[in-house]
Order: C-alpha cells, then sequence, then structure tokens
C-alpha cells in the first residue's frame, strides 16, 4: 500500500509542477512573429579597426532599405581581421572579410567556406574583383593596399556587388580626409 502511496504523490506533484510552469510560460510575453535576428550598432568597432589596422578599412555607405547589420569583430592579433556581417532585403547573408593574413588564398578560402577562385571578374565602382564560387558561400574578392578585402555570402552575385560598390573606407589610422570611393584610396591591380 505504501508504494502505491508514493507513486501517486509523485504524480500529483508532477501535476502541481505541469501547472506552475505552464502558469509561467502563460504569463512571460511571446511574440511569434518578431524576427529573432537582432541587429547591431557597428560605428564603435569601425572607428576602433580602422584606428588599429594598417589597411584601409571598409564598411558600406548609403545602402538601400532592407540590409541590417548582424555581426561585427575586428581582431588585431588575427592579421588585423574586420569583420563586418549583414542581411540583405531578401534575407540572404553578406559579409564584409578583411584581413593583413600573408596567404590571400587561404584567408579566401577560410571565410568563404571553402570557395574556388574562378576565371571571371567583375567590375564594381571602377575596381576589377575577382569571382570566387563555393559550395556555401560565394565572393567577390580585392587585394590591395597589404590586405585582401572579401565581400562574400550567400546572395546573389548582384547583392554582392551592390554591398562591394557601397564599400567606402579611412586610411589607417583615422588619419587622411576621410572616406574614399571603394575600399581602398589607392587603385588596384586584382588578386
Amino acid at each position: 500500500m505504501r508504494g502505491k502511496q508514493t507513486i501517486r504523490g509523485m504524480f500529483q506533484s508532477m501535476a502541481v509542477i505541469g501547472v506552475v510552469v505552464a502558469g509561467i510560460y502563460m504569463l512571460v510575453p511571446h511574440d511569434e512573429n518578431k524576427d529573432p535576428i537582432r541587429t547591431v550598432d557597428y560605428r564603435v568597432e569601425l572607428v576602433t579597426a580602422q584606428r588599429a589596422a594598417p589597411y584601409p578599412v571598409a564598411a558600406p555607405e548609403g545602402l538601400g532599405k532592407g540590409w541590417r547589420a548582424t555581426s561585427v569583430t575586428f581582431e588585431r592579433e588575427n592579421a588585423h581581421a574586420w569583420h563586418l556581417g549583414f542581411l540583405d532585403p531578401d534575407d540572404q547573408y553578406v559579409a564584409v572579410e578583411q584581413s593583413t593574413a600573408q596567404s590571400a588564398d587561404k584567408y579566401v578560402r577560410e571565410v568563404t567556406h571553402e570557395a574556388a577562385k574562378t576565371e571571371r571578374t567583375r567590375q564594381v565602382a571602377g575596381r576589377t574583383w575577382q569571382y570566387w564560387e563555393g559550395p556555401k558561400y560565394d565572393a567577390l574578392v580585392l587585394t590591395a593596399d597589404g590586405s585582401t578585402t572579401v565581400v562574400t555570402g550567400t546572395a546573389t552575385p548582384e547583392r554582392l556587388a551592390e554591398m562591394a560598390a557601397a564599400l567606402e573606407s579611412e586610411e589607417p589610422g583615422g588619419a587622411g580626409d576621410g572616406a574614399s570611393a571603394g575600399p581602398s584610396a589607392k587603385p588596384s591591380a586584382g588578386s
């Protein structure tokens, strides 16, 4: 008889706990329509990177509506790696990656998840970008000023080019007269 009471007591306790948990769940506000992606303000990190990086750090200016910044990092100790992630108006991922990594091709493969260089190029804002194609991300790549700039993601080549065209950068250390057209103030020979 005592064993039956123990089991019955356990089920009663579980029922009480279940009612309490259900009540708490009902009291906590839920918005199923809310976008789970959090946007970030990258201005402080951009200024920090522009002061610390030995190359002109690129960030977009004047992107159209619907572009949302979702991630930002600058790792001085990791070849001055700059990362700025976005969702485009079609909710596709687009990232700007820059670094002084010695092996540009290895760096591009790393940030694009194994994309491969193609023979194709694309003119964007008067500069020739190398097109890379991959199983996960495609990319536009520009090597200049001792750094490699990669615009990569799941977005269409047109969206990647839109991001590349919007990139502006400031001379290293925050010097100079402000932003320059393209991700670098100097002309590029491509990669």
